[in-house]
């Protein structure tokens, strides 16, 4: 019997082409240069399309049966391109796009599509963003996002934050759902408070209806969707994980998208420049003024000494009081299963 397993596992083995095309990326190395790598075991052309859903017959072809796992673009400043990859030979077709808008003055934006989710399927480019706050946006950065098309923003920043950091994206719904910054602090106010697993056990209530407006929108309204707090990795990464789970995408790839906000921040764009004398009898204010100091701006990895993700606290305090994810999200958030699998049918391809 083991010796017939042993032979099933090696003809499954050979049925599979080595390095067939299932990973691809694509890098910004310069202001007007995009480099598209990709693993294959065949040729692939490369098509080009500045739509997030175009067809290959609506999509440019920029390279035919390329071989070397590599194509650089042009692409002017402020543009955004979408690449499909055609494996010569079979179906197989792969989207992709740059993660990262290459924004002057944003942080932590990026697109969370590209993840692969439920049924070998593919989160869809181009229609749900990520980020941190956008206060000082310039115009560039406003007529970049423009061309995102965003029907919404769904700010998760409390009261004060938008106070402080009122967003720049401009002509776009804007949703928000009010609390205060108080919601979030420890019994020992502003001072104590210390990023870590701890505070996240919170996030499943307290963004609870923020979850109910997110999955609203995307499931009711068409256009793209944008969603932020302030440096957008805690209450955003939240948000994110529990978007990428209802569809299907594994935990260890949104554990993955998590961590890239360490290396994705711009902690200077998030908030206007605070004066510490000013805001001496504003405690929020005086919080985010201590961030701006050299020491304190720099971000570091979102995980316990022990190595254990922040977000971490997050699945555990669900997974205690509701058994599964998709349990709390149906429960908290509306997304019942028959919404779930819509979600799935317009958010993957």
């Amino acid at each position: 019997m083991t010796k017939q397993l042993a032979l099933i596992a090696l003809g499954l083995l050979a049925a599979v082409p080595a390095h067939a095309l299932t990973d691809a990326r694509v890098e910004r190395i310069d202001a007007e240069t995009l480099v598209v790598r990709w693993t294959a075991s065949r040729p692939v052309d490369v098509l080009v399309s500045d739509a997030p859903d175009a067809a290959a017959r609506a999509a440019t072809l920029a390279s035919a049966a390329d071989g070397d796992g590599e194509h650089r673009l042009g692409v002017p400043a402020g543009q955004r391109r979408y690449v499909l990859l055609r494996e010569r030979g079979t179906s197989k077709t792969l989207r992709v796009a740059e993660r990262l808008l290459p924004l002057e003055a944003g942080s932590n934006f990026r697109d969370i599509g590209g993840y692969e989710g439920a049924g070998g399927k593919h989160v869809r480019w181009g229609l749900i963003y990520r980020s941190g706050g956008q206060p000082l946006l310039t115009a560039a950065d406003q007529a970049q996002i423009a061309r995102l098309r965003l029907a919404n923003l769904v700010d998760l920043r409390s009261a004060e934050e938008r106070r402080l950091a009122p967003t720049r994206i401009e002509q776009v719904r804007y949703n928000a759902v009010g609390y205060s910054m108080a919601a979030l602090m420890p019994a020992g106010g502003v001072a104590a408070v210390r990023n870590g697993s701890a505070i996240y056990r919170g996030f499943p209530t307290l963004l609870a209806p923020h979850l109910r407006l997110v999955f609203d929108r995307v499931l009711n309204e068409r256009g793209a969707l944008a969603y932020n707090c302030s440096a957008g990795q805690d209450r955003t990464g939240f948000v994110t994980a529990m978007i990428l789970s209802a569809l299907g995408v594994p935990r260890a790839t949104i554990m993955a998208d998590y961590q890239l906000s360490t290396q994705l921040r711009r902690p200077q764009f998030e908030m206007p420049r605070l004066d510490p004398a000013v805001v001496a009898n504003d405690p929020v204010a005086r919080m985010f003024a201590g961030y701006q100091t050299p020491q304190a701006a720099a971000p570091t990895p979102l995980m316990e000494a022990d190595g254990t993700p922040f977000l971490a606290g997050a699945f555990a305090e669900i997974e205690a009081r509701y058994g599964t994810v998709e349990a709390y999200l149906e429960r908290e958030a509306g997304l019942t299963p028959a919404r779930r699998k819509a979600l799935q049918a317009a958010y993957l391809e």
